[in-house]
């Protein structure tokens, strides 16, 4: 009986033996794969930047300022006990003889940049902030000793692209965009530049993230943490191919110093920008004519809604939207076949499309879809009306605290100290509690709400029935649209007593 039970325990332990050595193995295998797959560092990357530095430039600007004769001026600490005597000794000598103002004389102010060339024939990609208010360019080449002045072909301020262009008696060395949209968290970069005047400098590492967004409504950063320093600005994010997949434009940093964070806009916008800077002169945008904001979860929730796809119309001014007949809750879900996961996407997907064009918007009312046919119109050509004011609001009359927020129908006086148009309707957010949600969410004094639950409020009693009637469908918040210097916005709120 020992004996079969020692033979069972043996056999049991050559099964696990044998099971335990499979796995490793296939553990190994994994691995091996795995190493395989993952692509190592360049074991150097001079061919690549020997083979792209002479169409790589540097950019001298030159601006013509107003100063005062008499040389540099002291700098003197504030709050510095010889301050004032020295304020009042510059201003004595500020005056002429005759006891006028000196005359300003000009002088020349020199700021650095970097770009690339981008046909044989002259044209040059840089930053619009390089070359912003200059009055003269001039370009110098890695492999030419002359300088080449440069005049101002078309400049996009909302991407911060400027398309430049010199004149040559021999074709230039130029480069191509790449596909930044093909480009992952990982891959190998390489910038080129004139950081800090040095010229002609390559730093090297990864892409860190995609889809960046700064401040512009079209922005796509490449972020990089390849050195990136002041006078890279408008210079090339190389992929390992030589290609421009971006164009170096911003660090993050505590100090103006490269640390491992920078921006590079897409090739996927700059290519689209230059085309038409090349053949405008300027930007030609498609505009939707709509304002909208993204869904939060407490706002798909108060109208409704499964998901927070899609973009949620807080306005409809005079414009293609108007004329069409989107209005304000609709919920855009798809521009033009493309479906819109947040703000930000659709309004990059409007201003990539034609002008002119007729395209199909797919939005949700009332919870039910619709598509309306909406021609185009140019965002440049549409100016946004807004009137602010430095006024604070004047109290109306009986006032009533409800959400947390000290709440008044409009008046006249209101309306004026809010620069808001005669007979607008609403109410005014006259005070609003701190420890409350509504101010949590941004809601501030000065603000006008006019809708609550989709239906317009001009009345305390107004707001008061619509909080009932979501309270009675079994809603957790209610959907707020409110106004701020005639900016709207929805901000859901709890009904939790």
């Amino acid at each position: 009986m020992r004996a079969q039970a020692y033979a069972l325990r043996q056999g049991q332990s050559e099964y696990y033996r044998g099971f335990v050595a499979l796995i490793l193995a296939v553990a190994t295998l994994l691995a091996t794969s795995l190493r395989a797959d993952a692509r190592g560092a360049p074991e150097s990357f001079a061919d690549l930047a020997e083979q792209v530095s002479p169409a790589v430039v540097n950019i001298t600007t030159s601006t013509i300022v107003a100063g005062r004769d008499g040389g540099p001026q002291p700098m003197i600490p504030e709050g510095s006990p010889f301050e004032e005597f020295f304020r009042d000794f510059l201003e004595r000598n500020q005056e002429g003889p005759n006891g006028g103002q000196q005359q300003q004389r000009q002088r020349r102010s020199q700021a650095l940049g970097s770009g690339f060339v981008i046909s044989e024939d002259g044209f040059i990609v840089t930053n619009n902030h390089v070359i912003e208010g200059a009055d003269e360019i001039l370009i110098e080449f890695f492999d030419r000793e002359e300088q080449l002045e440069a005049k101002v072909i078309g400049t996009d301020p909302n991407t911060d692209i400027a398309l430049l262009k010199v004149e040559s008696d021999e074709p230039l060395t130029y480069v191509s965009f790449g596909d930044s949209d093909i480009m992952r968290v990982g891959d190998w970069v390489m910038a080129v530049g004139n950081p800090l005047g040095q010229g002609f400098s390559v730093s090297a590492g990864i892409v860190s993230q995609r889809n960046r967004e700064l401040s512009g409504n079209y922005d796509d950063y490449i972020q990089t943490d390849a050195a990136i320093n002041r006078g890279n600005s408008g210079g090339p994010l190389f992929n390992m191919d030589g290609q421009v997949i971006g164009v170096n434009t911003a660090i993050l940093s505590p100090n103006g110093g490269s640390i491992g964070i920078g921006f590079a806009m897409s090739s996927a916008v700059v290519d689209r920008v230059i085309d038409q800077l090349k053949e405008f002169g300027e930007t030609r945008r498609g505009w939707l004519g709509v304002r909208i904001q993204d869904i939060s979860d407490d706002i798909a929730e108060a109208l409704g809604l499964e998901s927070t796809d899609g973009a949620l119309v807080t306005d409809v001014p005079e414009g293609p939207a108007k004329e069409a007949g989107i209005q304000v809750n609709d919920v855009i879900l798809s521009f033009d076949g493309v479906d819109v996961t947040d703000s930000g996407e659709l309004v990059r997907t409007v201003g990539n499309a034609p002008v002119g064009s007729a395209v199909r918007v797919m939005i949700l009312r009332d919870g039910k879809t619709e598509t309306i046919l909406v021609t185009l119109g140019r965002r440049e050509d549409a100016v946004a009306a807004s009137t602010t004011t430095d006024e604070e609001p004047s109290a109306p009359a009986e006032p009533s605290k409800l959400l947390g927020m000290s709440l008044a129908p409009l008046d006249d006086s209101t309306r004026e100290a809010l620069g808001l148009n005669p007979g607008e309707e609403g109410l005014a957010v006259l005070d609003i509690d701190e420890d409350t949600e509504a101010f949590e969410k941004g809601i501030r004094a000065g603000d006008v709400i006019s809708e609550a639950g989709q239906q317009p409020v001009t009345s305390i009693e107004d707001l008061e029935a619509s909080l009932e009637v979501a309270r009675d469908g079994g809603r957790k918040s209610v959907l707020l649209l409110v106004r701020r210097e005639g900016n709207p916005r929805f901000v859901a709120l709890s009904l939790e007593e």
